[in-house]
């Protein structure tokens, strides 16, 4: 039951993030720097989206039964919509980098990391192309939030830090590798923030 709720609130969430995405807005976007993560992904997405509504038409045309044309045809219909609402999250749901050097690394409306400043040791550029789910623990308590089968960031913490994934499982990573279409620049954003002088305090009073 926990874990069909929390496929309804995704399912939710990425209806929301559908009408962002038409209204061209975006899911808290606060000042700061934020990062796309659907490049590698678009065009997969596209094809699926294409291949379903081809195979809803040819159903449509195919099956003599009305009821079960009928109900072919919605259930077909919901699943194209929730295609392109799970694109629309992830576009409208960037990685955020914080003013104050904080980082929210986030997967649609699937996943939300938040990392404070003070629990990150380091970020990098580090290109991988590793295999397994979306959300992948690995055995030396690192974590890969996976985009069609590569990251290209590494962040090094401070000490484990909690993440919930999809359907409700918790775990805890020390280093988080996600993707970002321009690595470089979030690595910079991060970084920049990070090392930044704190600023002079002014003459006494």
């Amino acid at each position: 039951m926990r874990a069909l709720r929390r496929i309804l609130a995704h399912e939710l969430r990425a209806m929301h993030s559908l009408a962002l995405w038409v209204a061209r807005r975006r899911h808290g976007v606060a000042p700061g720097h934020s990062a796309a993560y659907t490049g590698p992904q678009t065009a997969m997405m596209y094809g699926f989206i294409f291949v379903s509504v081809v195979e809803t038409v040819a159903l449509a045309v195919l099956v003599p039964w009305p009821l079960v044309q009928a109900i072919t045809l919605v259930i077909d219909v919901y699943g194209v919509l929730l295609m392109v609402a799970l694109h629309a999250s992830c576009v409208t749901r960037p990685h955020l980098v914080g003013p104050g050097g904080s980082l929210r690394i986030r997967y649609g409306a699937l996943f939300d990391l938040r990392i404070r400043a003070d629990e990150i040791v380091g970020a990098r550029v580090e290109r991988r192309y590793p295999e397994g789910r979306l959300i992948q623990p690995r055995g030396d308590g690192s974590l890969d939030l996976i985009v069609a089968n590569q990251t290209t960031v590494a962040v090094e913490l401070a000490a484990p830090v909690r993440y919930v994934r999809p359907l409700g499982k918790q775990g805890r990573a020390r280093v988080v590798r996600f993707h970002a279409d321009d690595p470089k620049a979030l690595v910079h954003a991060l970084t920049q923030v990070r090392t930044a002088p704190s600023p002079s305090p002014g003459p006494p009073v």
